[in-house]
């Protein structure tokens, strides 16, 4: 990953944003401007260079993982290091502005920061400027995601083997989350998702001890990081026999058919210079001509990298712009309360 070009064109996005420093405290963001994977830091991006600061726990991993910026390591709360580094250069930081992430920065950290800063010196939320160069992956992130979604896929094959009336939904999710680990992956971009019976029309069905019964669809949703990037994979399969009244199973078979025909349409839609709302409005037009419109509750889909929901949305009336480099889920759905 090449670090010093992605820190030095945030540099040259400060002025344009009002700011002479931006506090990077979300920890995907940090990972992605300095390649620390760490529980705790923070980097201070300034035009003259870029400081980390993080505790004595991560002495040895951050000299060996931060690329592009000094490190310190804090003998105290590193918030409070981080405001006397700052206080320190009074001189240099007089008047200063300096961005915070405000969507991941308690207003008690905030508050206990603004406290420890020279008078003069204003903090301001900054405009979303990481998340948006993380939006377009380049070749070496490419890469990385797609071996964590071929190895995430190896994973639906595991569930096949085991999914069956009788097993519980949480041994489904642990025999695949034992073949993820056992394949190499860090962990799961998520809880394992095994939704059976009724608890299928929930969208976050996360496995429970609820037994597998026969003649019901089966909600599977995973996926594993490896190397720091997440996959996500979701697939719905019926388990037993599809008999039973004839009604039921066609009002199945049409809802299934008719969703994978709406996946179909919206990856059809895919390509640079298409709205991410326009590839959502490819998936709804089909369900709602298929009668099944009011059960499509969510967005189509989500940006996918160092975290496993991040932008662009994939959803009704976004405008951002398609382009190449992005990677994202194509996952409808319909749910009915309480059936499947």
């Amino acid at each position: 990953m090449n670090f010093l070009a992605r820190q030095k064109k945030l540099r040259e996005q400060l002025a344009s944003a009002g700011l002479d420093a931006l506090l990077v405290s979300h920890l995907p963001n940090i990972r992605y401007m300095c390649g620390f994977s760490g529980s705790a830091g923070f980097l201070l991006v300034t035009e003259a260079g870029s400081v980390f600061l993080t505790d004595v726990r991560y002495d040895t991993q951050a000299r060996d993982e931060v690329k592009g910026a000094k490190v310190i390591i804090a003998r105290k709360a590193v918030l409070s290091a981080l405001g006397e580094w700052i206080g320190g250069r009074t001189k240099r930081t007089k008047g200063w502005t300096v961005g915070i992430e405000a969507e991941h920065m308690t207003v008690a950290e905030r508050k206990r920061l603004a406290d420890l800063l020279p008078s003069g010196l204003r903090l301001r939320n900054a405009p979303a400027l990481v998340e948006r160069a993380r939006m377009v992956k380049d070749d070496a992130e490419l890469a990385l995601i797609r071996t964590a979604v071929q190895l995430g896929a190896t994973l639906f094959d595991r569930a096949l083997e085991v999914l069956r009336p009788g097993v519980r939904e949480a041994e489904v999710a642990a025999e695949m989350e034992y073949a993820a680990r056992r394949a190499g992956a860090e962990e799961m971009s998520f809880p394992t998702i095994i939704a059976s019976g009724a608890r299928s029309a929930l969208p976050h069905g996360r496995a429970t001890e609820q037994t597998i019964a026969p003649g019901g669809f089966v909600v599977c949703d995973f996926g594993v990081i490896l190397a720091g990037y997440c996959s996500d994979q979701s697939r719905t399969v019926w388990v037993g026999a599809a008999s039973g009244a004839k009604a039921g199973i066609e009002e199945a078979r049409h809802a299934y058919e008719s969703v994978k025909q709406a996946q179909e349409a919206a990856i059809a839609a895919v390509r640079p210079g298409v709205s991410v709302g326009e590839v959502d409005a490819a998936a709804r037009k089909v369900l709602r001509k298929a009668g099944l419109g009011r059960y499509f509750t969510h967005s189509t889909g989500h940006g996918v990298g160092l975290e496993i929901h991040e932008a662009p949305r994939v959803a009704a009336g976004q405008k951002e712009t398609l382009q190449p480099g992005m990677v994202i889920t194509i996952e409808p759905g319909v749910y009915f309360p309480g059936k499947w």
